[in-house]
């Protein structure tokens, strides 16, 4: 299973905080970020917008992550908007 987070506008954009997926839900043994993305994507058009956003950042095991970071059981992922602030 993995666990996927959304901070921000995103989570009051999508109606929720957190998300876990499991193997039935999305192929885990070679999942990438980007594979993630275009799986939430089938959600609905809100998912795709949020995900698709070019600014969209994204954190694995609180790392910065690209679309190319590969994903894996038990692992925590994180989407959201740039931090801005002074």
């Amino acid at each position: 299973m993995i666990t996927v987070l959304f901070f921000a506008k995103y989570r009051e954009l999508l109606g929720t905080a957190k998300i876990s997926l499991s193997a039935a839900d999305i192929d885990l043994t070679t999942c990438t970020v980007a594979q993630l993305k275009a799986s939430l994507a089938e959600r609905g058009a809100l998912w795709r917008d949020v995900l698709a956003a070019e600014n969209t950042l994204c954190a694995v095991n609180q790392d910065l992550a690209g679309d190319d970071t590969p994903i894996s059981l038990g692992d925590e992922v994180a989407f959201y908007p740039p931090v801005t602030g002074g």
